[in-house]
């Protein structure tokens, strides 16, 4: 049927209405998913830079570990190192002894059997080391080197990496966001922290008890560094008046940290050949044979009896009325060297030491799983310029890869290299994202 000539067009208008509204609403659906588009791009982007920051972090605190770490190496090798040049000075006063014959090398043997002998003749060999045991010597600078690098150049390093930090962790976050927008010029890309905990996350420790026990047990790991005590008798009765004594050879020494955390080490050995007369009975006259004494700093007591000033030798008194004179010690004391102490005391050879350095470890308090996070935001405007906004977050948190051995869970420390980086999931819900 044909429409009337007056109702022809009416369809036209209704279908230019429909179409528009149509057109508005592609429209609309169309910029509602760019934006949608955008701010999953500027999420994806965010979220990497948040967890490269995060990572940044988690290298820098596990970087600081290590440097702990390298700092109780260092101790422990300034043990050993204070340790050989102990030897070589006790090597060198051993072989001057030797040469004099006082006492002579076959009496040694005879008496403690010939191992003991041929090993005071070896002494030989290390004749004029007791001059070359000094700070200025191979070892002693390689001493010193040790000591430079834990108070001058690692704490420097640990300090300037905690200073630089944030920095850091803000050039790696851009450095992110200008590879995810790479159409966008550098300073349009501008990410804001609007919540850090780095900066409450650290704290300068003094040398404490902790890390005297520290270093100490890992010294203790090393035979090199154990007590060098010895004590060796001759098998046959001396005197009758005291059947239960023998002439002895003492071996007396030893690597030690004082309450400074300074090290220190000595070395003895004397021949205690047994003596009787009517005025003292039985006693001990000490022939020393070696000794060397190497502290850190002035006035640094040495354990063990000793005097200040010891005669060189015997020649116009007698051991015993000189002992009973000058010193307190025991004419049966058995014991230690002390007329060897004497002698180490003052020939002693100081290597200077600061003892052990302040250091950075985590603030108390932080719990078994201690993190350091921060919130990240970033303004950017979408093609269309309508402002697009998004929010991100990381933390760098301590996590041990297997359990303590003992079961118990370890508070977060700058010891152990055991941080990781993640995205922090919670701050990722808040209002707004």
């Amino acid at each position: 049927m044909l429409a009337h000539p007056t109702q022809r067009g009416q369809v036209l208008v209704l279908g230019m209405l429909l179409a528009a509204l149509l057109a508005l609403a592609w429209l609309r659906y169309f910029a509602g998913g760019q934006v949608v588009a955008a701010k999953a791009r500027m999420v994806h982007g965010l979220d990497a830079a948040a967890y490269s920051g995060a990572l940044v972090q988690a290298r820098t605190l596990n970087f600081l570990s290590y440097l702990n770490r390298a700092q109780l190496g260092h101790q422990v090798a300034m043990a050993h190192l204070i340790t050989l040049g102990s030897w070589a000075h006790y090597g060198g006063t051993q072989a001057t002894r030797l040469a004099q014959g006082n006492p002579p090398a076959y009496l040694v043997g005879m008496l403690f059997g010939p191992a003991h002998g041929q090993a005071y003749l070896s002494a030989a060999a290390a004749t004029g080391l007791n001059l070359q045991a000094g700070i200025h010597s191979p070892v002693g600078q390689a001493y010193a080197a040790h000591e430079s690098f834990v108070h001058d150049y690692a704490r420097g390093l640990s300090r300037t990496l905690m200073r630089d930090l944030p920095a850091a962790r803000m050039a790696a976050i851009r450095a992110v966001l200008e590879a995810h927008y790479p159409e966008r010029p550098a300073h349009a890309l501008q990410p804001t922290l609007t919540e850090d905990a780095w900066p409450d996350l650290l704290q300068v420790r003094p040398a404490d008890t902790a890390l005297f026990s520290l270093v100490r047990d890992l010294a203790g790991l090393y035979r090199f560094l154990d007590p060098r005590d010895d004590t060796v008798q001759n098998p046959w009765v001396v005197f009758p008046q005291c059947p239960h004594l023998r002439h002895e050879l003492r071996r007396r020494g030893g690597t030690s940290m004082d309450s400074q955390g300074r090290w220190q080490s000595g070395d003895t050995q004397s021949f205690h050949a047994l003596r009787s007369n009517k005025w003292v009975g039985c006693y001990y006259r000490e022939y020393v044979m070696g000794w060397a004494w190497l502290p850190s700093q002035d006035g640094q007591v040495m354990a063990g009896d000793h005097v200040s000033d010891p005669p060189e030798n015997f020649s116009e008194q007698d051991f015993w009325r000189w002992v009973q004179s000058a010193t307190s010690w025991d004419l049966l004391g058995r014991a230690d060297n002390p007329l060897a102490n004497s002698y180490a005391l003052a020939q002693q050879q100081r290597w200077p030491s600061r003892g052990l350095p302040d250091y950075l470890d985590i603030k108390p308090g932080k719990g078994p799983q201690a993190a350091t996070g921060f919130v990240l935001e970033l303004d950017l405007p979408d093609e269309a310029g309508m402002a697009v906004r998004s929010r991100s977050a990381a933390e760098s948190l301590f996590s041990r890869p297997q359990r303590r051995r003992d079961g118990l869970d370890e508070a977060p420390n700058l010891f152990h290299p055991y941080w990781h980086a993640r995205l922090a999931a919670p701050l990722m819900s808040l209002p707004g994202d």
